[in-house]
């Protein structure tokens, strides 16, 4: 049996749980989890539903069959099929530390994603990469290229088929053009010091001004810059008898564990925008062992 993922966003009324059910039920699929979210301030409701189709129907029937239910409540819907692996890009500059930490969970399964090319203004990290017969593209950017530069990203883009652009410390600012573009498919990862801790050496202006705590958020990302919907957020003490050095190491932990549960969520089609925020459901009852990153 198949087991797929509906995700379901629309205007909050009654019988939109009733009628969901009710044609899984019909089509003789088998709900094997649901979550469910009633925002009282916008008024939207949103739903994930993990179901088994027992009579073999596929993800095409599935939708076509859906469609009328989704028309008569306005819904924004998807049915996927839940073993389906994500095609993903991952972008990174001079700090290897999440990326290093995406490749090693993507090689154990803990990521069950396909990982379809890295892309880097640097060579810094070609070995690693080509070492695990991954395409690497080799991606200058400098103000006088920045158009072309972005021509040839989304040309990797497209002729990889990307589904999601993981930032994993990638340095560059993507214009808006490609934000628009690509909007609900690019996540990332940057320490939670903005905006008191602009610029260079984030970390050693914490330690000069004693914070106690360091963090890490993943979103996604917008052409407001560091401003886009929050999908995951972790901090970690700090202490006066800790160093500079030990700051930045520990802000490079949190780092790669936030920006890796943010996308497992998202592979696994648990996060919803909802306006400026999100919606995180939590992982499904018996995927929990696989989820625990970290």
């Amino acid at each position: 049996m198949t087991a797929y993922v509906l995700t379901v966003s629309c205007a909050s009324r009654r019988g939109i749980v009733a009628a969901i059910a009710g044609y899984l039920s019909g089509m003789g699929c088998n709900i094997t989890d649901s979550a469910q979210m009633d925002d009282q301030e916008t008024g939207r409701f949103f739903m994930r539903v993990t179901f088994v189709s027992e009579e073999g129907h596929d993800g095409v029937a599935l939708t076509e069959g859906f469609e009328p239910v989704a028309k008569s409540f306005g819904m924004t819907a998807t049915i996927n099929d839940a073993a389906h692996k994500m095609k993903v890009l991952l972008m990174v500059s001079r700090f290897g530390h999440c990326l290093n930490d995406l490749l090693y969970r993507w090689q154990i399964g803990g990521l069950p994603i396909d990982i379809v090319g890295v892309v880097s203004n640097h060579f810094d990290y070609q070995k690693v990469v080509v070492n695990n017969d991954i395409p690497f593209h080799h991606i200058p950017v400098t103000k006088a290229n920045k158009a072309e530069a972005e021509a040839r990203l989304m040309s990797v883009v497209e002729q990889s088929g990307t589904e999601l652009i993981i930032l994993a410390r990638y340095m560059q600012v993507l214009s808006e053009a490609v934000c628009r573009k690509m909007s609900g498919r690019i996540i990332n990862i940057h320490h939670s010091f903005l905006p008191s801790f602009k610029g260079a050496n984030p970390y050693k202006q914490a330690y000069e001004r004693g914070v106690k705590l360091i963090g890490a958020t993943a979103h996604y990302v917008t052409e407001d810059l560091d401003e886009g919907p929050i999908i995951e957020q972790d901090i970690v003490r700090v202490t006066h008898a800790q160093s500079p050095a030990d700051y930045i190491a520990l802000g490079r932990d949190v780092e790669s564990q936030v920006l890796a549960r943010a996308v497992h969520a998202h592979i696994h089609r648990r996060v919803l925008l909802n306006g400026s925020r999100t919606i995180v459901f939590p992982p499904s009852p018996g995927s929990y062992a696989s989820e625990r990153l970290g």
